[in-house]
């Protein structure tokens, strides 16, 4: 990595800290600046300005959200076996992904719930989510009464709703355990298991 790749990234976990500490509309370059360790003149040598630091932030931490499913062990013949037990598998990692990273679970529900979003979402890109994709295809092959479902409404409501359950994990609303885990696992997935059926 060189030194232009370390110095954005850092710039890029400085604002997610920032985030954090003061909101998405609260932040400002100078607090940025002041984490990363920079001047506000050397931030603005790698992004424009807030606005294109913060759609970075957000693709930065999406596509290592999805990179979770491109190293995830999935065992199609599973699904017939145990549906909901494979669902599970391929959640789990997503979820803890979140407890393990706070300043991004809480940077990604933020922007998520922006304005800079809105704006961002008319002509963002998701390539980086194929594994995922696949996986959901394959599930939709298995079995065709998923088919029923808005299938962008269904993921939107697991991957988005993931977040906000970690969110409050990591704020401390929630405690950080197996039965959170749990609850939240099947908050989420209620009333899918009648459309896993062959």
């Amino acid at each position: 990595m060189n030194i232009l790749d370390d110095t954005r990234t850092r710039i890029i976990s400085a604002t997610m800290k920032a985030v954090r500490q003061y909101g998405l509309e609260g932040v400002r370059i100078q607090n940025i600046s002041h984490l990363a360790g920079i001047s506000p003149g050397a931030l603005y040598r790698h992004f424009n300005g807030k606005k294109e630091l913060m759609v970075e932030c957000f693709i930065y931490v999406d596509k290592q959200a999805a990179e979770i499913f491109d190293h995830l062990e999935f065992d199609p013949a599973a699904m017939f076996r145990d549906p909901m037990g494979t669902v599970k598998s391929l959640w789990l990692p997503y979820y803890r992904f979140w407890l393990e990273h706070p300043d991004e679970a809480i940077f990604y529900y933020r922007f998520r719930d922006s304005a800079f979003f809105l704006e961002f979402e008319k002509r963002r890109e998701v390539d980086y989510f194929d594994s995922f994709v696949e996986m959901v295809r394959a599930f939709l092959e298995a079995f065709p009464r998923l088919k029923q479902m808005n299938q962008d409404l269904l993921w939107l409501h697991v991957l988005t709703s993931t977040v906000m359950y970690a969110r409050y994990v990591v704020e401390g609303a929630l405690p950080n355990n197996r039965e959170t885990e749990e609850t939240v696992f099947q908050l989420l997935t209620t009333g899918l298991s009648g459309f896993l059926k062959m």
